[in-house]
């Protein structure tokens, strides 16, 4: 007797957690643990009908991109976090997937109008955003570009789901650095991610000293001075730092 496995109550099957989790066994093998956020991005172009994958986490103020599959996916995470708004954003406040099928018309192009329009220039028609835990837990998002409208199936929204999962373990086993056994190359790559979340705040320090704001309003600043230069915040903080960008009251 055969025994087949059995369909998940949430829209998948034992057929699928099978598939995707010999694809994210073969993507992640022999990778350092600094690397896998990055390999299960590359998985989940693998596994789903997307043409990109990205891994923000959740921070106060402005999300940090942590990996991306590929430079548009890593566009996409910028600009959400630029903004300060898109599927990711809500995804994290909802603690629950955020699926923009269409962001070239109806409601999602109208829930984040500014976002939908710089994404359909970057040739992304709908993005789905899924929660790394949930409520107070939630550390982040796996969002999924896709160049054409359209939602997930069920199906495949349950392997998105199991990606995320697996994305949200590998992140939670990753070493700190205020840890003395993992101090060293296994960390690095933390320390990079950290001191560009660092120029970003300094950035905001700076503004809120030339400006007498909040934090609050100073980061609005510099986000709207990204944008309307079309660069990144943190590309923005840079010039604030080094004194090439200055804020005066108006």
């Amino acid at each position: 007797m055969v025994v087949r496995p059995r369909d998940d109550p949430r829209g998948g099957s034992g057929d699928d957690s099978a598939r995707a989790a010999d694809v994210i066994a073969r993507g992640v093998r022999g990778a350092e643990p600094g690397e896998v956020p990055g390999r299960l991005c590359e998985v989940a172009v693998e596994l789903l009908p997307v043409i990109g994958a990205s891994v923000s986490l959740r921070s106060e103020g402005m999300p940090v991109q942590l990996s991306a599959s590929g430079p548009q996916a890593a566009r996409l995470s910028h600009i959400q976090a630029t903004l300060g708004d898109g599927p990711c954003q809500s995804a994290v406040a909802d603690g629950a997937p955020v699926l923009a099928c269409d962001l070239t018309t109806g409601r999602d192009a109208g829930r984040w109008p500014v976002f939908a329009q710089q994404a359909t220039e970057a040739g992304v028609r709908a993005v789905y955003a899924v929660p790394l835990g949930s409520g107070p837990a939630c550390v982040g998002t796996l969002d999924l570009y896709r160049d054409r409208p359209g939602a997930l199936t069920d199906r495949q929204l349950y392997v998105a789901r199991i990606v995320a999962g697996v994305m949200t373990v590998a992140l939670m086993a990753l070493p700190h650095g205020d840890e003395p056994e993992t101090r060293g190359a296994r960390d690095d790559w933390l320390s990079g991610l950290a001191a560009e979340h660092d120029e970003v705040y300094q950035a905001v320090g700076m503004i809120m000293a030339q400006l007498g704001v909040g934090a609050d309003d100073a980061l609005a600043r510099l986000r709207a001075d990204a944008f309307a230069h079309g660069r990144t915040a943190l590309d923005a903080a840079r010039d604030v730092i080094a004194h090439r960008t200055r804020f005066d009251p108006s």
